[in-house]
Parts: C-alpha cells; sequence; structure tokens
C-alpha cells in the first residue's frame, strides 16, 4: 500500500498517544489495529512494510496507515518515534494521502503539534485532538518538492529534518551538510537565504524552544531537560535560557503554575 483516503471532516478522537521506544528487545514488530488509524513521526532509520509494500524510514518521514492494515517494522537498533492511535469518522471528502511521507520544513511543525498533543493528553483531550487534528490537515497538504517548487529549498529542508530529529545529541554543519547531500558553504549560503538566520542559530533557537516546552509541559527535571536538548552543562543551559528566553530554567518551570 502506498497511499490511502482520509476524511478530515471533523477531528479524530485520540485513542493512544505518546512517544514509542522500539527496537530494544527485539529487531521486528508485527501488529494490525482493527479499528485505528497509526500516525508516525520518525526520528530514525528503519524498514516499515505495510501489506506487502516496503517503505524507508528515515528521520524526518511521516506516516500514517489506515486501519485493518498489517503493518511490520524492522528496526536497526532502539528506535523513537511520536505516536497516535485514532478513530477518524468518514466525514467530508476524501483526500488521497501517501502512506509514507518526507515532512521537510513541515517536520518541526508537525513535532510541535504532536509533543503538545501528548502534553496536553492527561487533562485536556479536546486540546489534544485539536493538535493532532491540525496535524493531520498538514500532512494532507504534504507534496514533495520539485525544481519548479517555489517552496524551500529541499537540501534546506532535508537538513532541518536533520537537525529537528537529533536536537539531543552534539551537530555539527558538516553533518547536517553530509545528510543534506551538499557542500559545508553551499548549505551555510541556502540556509541563510532560505531561513533569514545562520544553521548555527537556528539549532539554538530550536533547542531554546523544546526546553521551554518541555519545562513549562513535562515533569522531567531540569537536568534531563538540558541533556534531552543537547546542553547537559547545567551551566550553559542556564545562560543559554536566560539568554534567549528570559529567565532561568526555575524561573521558567514555576511560571505555568
Amino acid at each position: 500500500m502506498r497511499e490511502t483516503e482520509l476524511h478530515l471532516g471533523e477531528p479524530p478522537a485520540v485513542v493512544n498517544i505518546g512517544v514509542g521506544v522500539h527496537g530494544v528487545a527485539s529487531r521486528t514488530d508485527v501488529f494490525r489495529l482493527p479499528e485505528l488509524w497509526q500516525l508516525h513521526l520518525y526520528q530514525y532509520d528503519a524498514e516499515l512494510t505495510v501489506d506487502g509494500t516496503a517503505h524507508t524510514i528515515r528521520p524526518g518521514r511521516v506516516s500514517l496507515v489506515p486501519p485493518g492494515t498489517t503493518v511490520r517494522y524492522r528496526y536497526q537498533g532502539r528506535s523513537e518515534h511520536l505516536y497516535a492511535h485514532l478513530r477518524i469518522a468518514p466525514a467530508g471528502p476524501p483526500r488521497t494521502v501517501p502512506v509514507m511521507q518526507d515532512a521537510g520544513p513541515e517536520f518541526p511543525i508537525l513535532s510541535s503539534l504532536l509533543l503538545n498533543a501528548i502534553a496536553a493528553a492527561p487533562g485536556a483531550p479536546e486540546h489534544t485532538r485539536a493538535e493532532i487534528w491540525t496535524a493531520l490537515w498538514r500532512i494532507a497538504r504534504l507534496t514533495p518538492p520539485t525544481a519548479t517548487s517555489r517552496g524551500p529549498h529541499p537540501a534546506v529542508g532535508t537538513a532541518i529534518a536533520h537537525i529537528e530529529a537529533r536536537l539531543a545529541a552534539p551537530l555539527t554543519i558538516p553533518e547536517i551538510a553530509r545528510a543534506a547531500g551538499i557542500s559545508h558553504n553551499h548549505l551555510t549560503r541556502l540556509f541563510r537565504a532560505e531561513t533569514g538566520t545562520t544553521v548555527v542559530a537556528y539549532i539554538r533557537h530550536r533547542r531554546l524552544q523544546r526546553a521551554h516546552h518541555l519545562l513549562r509541559a513535562s515533569t522531567l527535571s531540569i537536568p534531563a531537560v538540558a541533556a534531552s536538548v543537547g546542553i547537559p552543562d547545567l551551566q550553559a543551559f542556564n545562560k543559554a535560557c536566560r539568554r534567549e528566553l528570559g529567565a532561568s530554567p526555575r524561573v521558567l518551570r514555576g511560571a505555568t503554575s
């Protein structure tokens, strides 16, 4: 299966949502959800087979599998993704959507929507439904980049997806350039032309945005938040929060009460 029909006439019912960790006890998973859609946002390399059709999983890709479909995952090791299991009513006109897509520059937006939905799930299910409904609309409108596209350069989209999938890890411009398939200097020029900022500034901004979200919406300790955004040095994390967000991590966390 390479495409499916999706209806978006009303918000989905979110049955299960969270962060899935696989590939630890077993390198293979096979399952089928008879009544539920499967939405996954990936941050690793693997293979997904959907009713006999193989799809390559790469960081920055999103899959949407309809109910009653047998899926087989083949992992390369520990694999972590954001997921939601949904009931989607057949309301509104159908839209043809690829089962697997490269989210490109939409990846950080989709990541933020799913993280917001996960954070809201325990106490605000309506908020969770709204975030997932928005994510589904954005997924339905994803299109592969073409040579005549007026959108962001494909290499910049690939670079952004690579960054978003690895915010917790050390990142270098040469590494990001290799992932995007272009030279260091070409990435630097393209990135500034497309985004108006440098690669380093973008990484710093996104790390602090994610840290802000985790401080407000999760119960992770401050050291755990710092490590999860690639700034494990607490003194450096404190300074970065004060510089970028205007307050210390402790104050930012207390601001939600």
